[in-house]
Order: structure tokens, then C-alpha cells, then sequence
């Protein structure tokens, strides 16, 4: 909000985790988080829940009551409180889901989809004119989406499997340290499936109807931070290479200057763009062609949020 120069009088933060009185930053000022209850929503304009999903759920209904605006990035709000999802981003490109006006705006409830959803809609939206006849992508999330615990879990198994001591499997319930799981282990909730599922879920109710919905996969890398993904699409003919890439940057995806390094998970930190190399033709299919690329999942999600509450700001042409 600070690096975008929201126009806020005041911001205020809250949080169920820390304790009250723990002092913090905001807008480059010092501030103090506060307890979240009924009183701490009154006058609120815009009030964004980014914690825990159980705070979004247990503490939606004070802020809606308070009349605030609501913008979800735990997407627990999605089936609780029927938050429609919205990437303005997109709204030049593809005509913009019934749920941004009607009924669902006037209910002042919205959700900034999860970051492999921004991902893909963004990338299906982009390739909609040069008509793809399939469009695959391939996920690799880091543990950070499973929140510090998973960050620590990596972490301690990646020492002890160096010292050749017993691994810790309390959030996977799995070795992800020096691995790539297509599963996590029985115990462990969410399931690896039911992340995919509710990913793939989130990209067909923005897409479906307006585009070719693409087939989503997940892998679970053994890194701590930065989204990276494949993707593959098929063209009924040969594409050139440049139109995909001038496609892809009409949509706002940065692609890497030609010579230069690709993206990985770490080179994107702090990038607030998807991050994406040139697209390559694949060797044996004529109309195939990869794209590989990375982006900054905290940013991603965070800019699009602050980005909804923009254009509701925004005068009404």
C-alpha cells in the first residue's frame, strides 16, 4: 500500500496471533497491532484479511456488520461469505466476471484468488487471442504456502538429514527436504490433491465461460520461498515464438530480456510481476511450445488485493 500510494488516512492492524500491544510498522510509521473484535472494525473503509483462513472466517461478519469492504486472501471467504473473485489486471482482456458487479459487489465481499490461480488466468487470458488448442501448467509452491511451520519443517529436515538424524514429518508428513513430491503423506491436511483441486477450482469459476479453462498439476518443491511453474501450450499450427511473447507481455507478465539469465524462485523476491523467460518450441510437437517461469508469491497476491480495493475507489466512468 505504501509503494503504491494508497490513498489511506490511517491503517490499522489486527491480528489474533500476536499479542496486543506488539509494536509494528505501517506506511513507514510506527504502529501498535490491536485485538480483533467488533469495536476494532468501526470506520474501517477497506478491511484485508491476509492471516490465518480461521481468522477470516471466525471475524468477517464484524467487519461486513461494521460496513467495511471486504478483501480476502485467505480464501476461506470463497464458500463462507460467497466472496467474488476479481484480478483487475484482466479486465482489458477478458470480459469481466458477473461477480464484480450486481448482487456480489453490492455485498462489499471479495477475494484476491490464490497465487497459482493469478498465474494461470493471467496466462490463459494472454494466449486467448492466438486460440491454444490445450494449455497445460505445472505448479511448484513452496513450503512457505503451508505457512512458517512449513518453513521450519523444511528447514530442520534438511540439518538432520544432513547429520543423518531422524526427520521431523509434522506438516508434510513426508521427506520434502532434497525431494519433489507429487503427495504429501496420509496425515497431512490439506492433501497435495486437495490444494491442486482447490486451485484448479478457483481458475475455472474465473475463466469458465469466457476461455478455455487450462489443466493444472502440483509438485511440491523442496524450497522455501517464490512460486515457480512450467507451462505448455499446443496450437493447431507452428506459432511464432515472438507473438506469444508479445502476447504474454500485453498482459502484464515481464519476460526475460533475451541472453539473460531465466527466472528461478529466488530471482523473482520482491517482484511484483509474474516473471516469465521467452516461450520455446517444442522439439517434437510442431505446434507445441514451453514457457517457464516464476513469480513472487506474497507480492502477487498482496498488489492484487490492494489493486481491487483501487478500482473501487476509482470515479465511476
Amino acid at each position: 500500500m505504501e509503494d503504491r500510494n494508497f490513498p489511506a488516512a490511517e491503517i490499522v492492524l489486527l491480528d489474533t496471533s500476536v499479542p496486543v500491544g506488539t509494536l509494528a510498522e505501517a506506511a513507514g510509521e510506527p504502529t501498535f497491532i490491536k485485538a480483533m473484535d467488533r469495536e476494532s472494525f468501526d470506520g474501517a473503509r477497506f478491511v484485508f484479511f491476509a492471516g490465518s483462513a480461521e481468522e477470516a472466517r471466525d471475524n468477517w461478519k464484524l467487519a461486513h456488520d461494521a460496513g467495511a469492504t471486504i478483501i480476502d486472501l485467505t480464501g476461506a471467504l470463497d464458500e463462507a461469505a460467497r466472496a467474488a473473485p476479481w484480478i483487475p489486471e484482466l479486465d482489458t482482456l477478458l470480459a469481466p466476471p458477473e461477480t464484480k458487479g450486481g448482487k456480489s459487489q453490492g455485498s462489499g465481499i471479495f477475494s484476491s484468488p490464490a497465487p497459482a490461480t493469478l498465474i494461470a488466468c493471467t496466462i490463459a487470458a494472454a494466449l486467448k487471442k492466438l486460440s491454444p488448442a490445450r494449455l497445460a501448467l505445472l505448479f511448484f509452491p513452496p513450503v512457505s504456502e503451508r505457512g512458517q511451520l512449513g518453513v521450519e519443517e523444511l528447514e530442520k529436515q534438511t540439518a538432520d538429514l544432513l547429520l543423518l538424524r531422524p526427520i521431523t514429518q509434522a506438516i508434510f508428513d513426508a521427506q520434502v527436504a532434497f525431494n519433489l513430491l507429487a503427495g504429501y503423506g496420509e496425515a497431512s491436511r490439506p492433501s497435495l490433491a486437495e490444494t491442486r483441486d482447490a486451485i484448479a477450482k478457483g481458475i475455472a469459476g474465473y475463466l469458465e465461460g469466457r476461455i478455455t479453462v487450462p489443466a493444472v498439476q502440483l509438485i511440491q518443491a523442496p524450497v522455501f520461498y517464490g512460486y515457480a511453474f512450467a507451462g505448455y501450450a499446443e496450437f493447431a499450427a507452428p506459432c511464432d515464438p515472438a507473438k506469444i511473447d508479445a502476447a504474454l507481455i500485453a498482459a502484464g507478465i515481464h519476460l526475460s530480456p533475451a541472453g539473460e539469465p531465466k527466472p528461478t524462485n529466488t530471482s523473482v523476491a520482491g517482484e511484483a510481476k509474474i516473471q516469465l523467460a521467452r516461450a520455446e518450441r517444442d522439439a517434437n510437437v510442431s505446434g507445441g511450445m514451453w514457457l517457464w517461469g516464476a513469480a513472487d508469491h506474497l507480492q502477487l497476491g498482496t498488489i492484487n488485493a490492494v489493486r481491487i480495493a483501487e478500482e473501487l475507489l476509482a470515479p465511476k466512468v
